[in-house]
């Protein structure tokens, strides 16, 4: 079974940097499609924030490549550098996304409150489930009794929950980019051109998402049929 596990994260692995390199590729094609509005990447979250009615969110910028977020806890849109300077479609497409979260949080979007709400639960779950489980099995957790066996329950459940998190994150994902999208196109912010370059972009940032639920689910699947198959054996 160890060489199954090694074939499933070496797969997971390659799709990841495979949709990562496509995503970098996109980005760096739509950063040379200037905006014909001429707005950099904070003008473009300003004015999306403003035409929410949005007026306690503060538009920042954030030292790094592709480090764009929202953080609820102080309200603010981080953008990193290239984005918040730059005054292209794929400028425009990360502003927007991130401001899409932004409206979410004050609209109360309720798969990003339930996001937020296991946060801290999951950046603690995240780091210990796995030794937990590997734990449990060293100690007997195959045979089915024992507080091996239990250690190791512990652990797929702190699993499990890191990987509903990561499908909670995929509705949250593509409903900013949807928001976004459809703020760009009502507002006429964009080129057609301009337009096509946006969406693609927003389209193979959520697809590193959908890997990474991927992958959290196949970890899952795999250790707990060590655990409960292994009982059997």
């Amino acid at each position: 079974m160890d060489i199954t596990y090694i074939i499933i994260i070496a797969a997971i692995a390659l799709l990841s940097w495979a949709v990562s390199a496509k995503l970098k590729s996109k980005f760096e094609t739509y950063s040379k499609v200037g905006l014909r509005n001429g707005m950099s990447g904070a003008e473009i979250a300003e004015k999306m924030l403003s035409d929410h009615g949005i007026r306690d969110v503060r538009v920042i910028s954030t030292p790094g490549r592709l480090t764009d977020h929202y953080n609820p806890a102080d309200k603010t849109v981080n953008l990193s550098e290239a984005v918040y300077n730059e005054r292209n479609a794929a400028a425009a497409a990360v502003a927007a996304h991130e401001c899409g979260h932004a409206v979410q949080h004050a609209t109360a979007y309720q798969w990003l409150t339930m996001r937020s709400t296991l946060v801290p639960v999951v950046n603690i779950a995240s780091g210990a489930s796995q030794w937990l489980v590997i734990g449990g099995l060293i100690l007997g957790a195959a045979s089915g009794v024992g507080g091996g066996y239990y250690i190791a329950i512990a652990g797929l459940g702190l699993m499990a929950l890191a990987t509903a998190f990561s499908f909670i994150t995929l509705p949250v994902e593509y409903d900013a980019s949807n928001r976004a999208l459809a703020w760009l196109k009502n507002k006429n912010m964009l080129s057609q051109q301009e337009y096509a370059g946006a969406e693609d972009a927003l389209k193979w940032a959520a697809r590193t998402y959908l890997v990474a639920a991927i992958g959290a689910l196949a970890s899952l699947l795999y250790w707990a049929f060590r655990v409960f198959g292994g009982s059997r054996d």
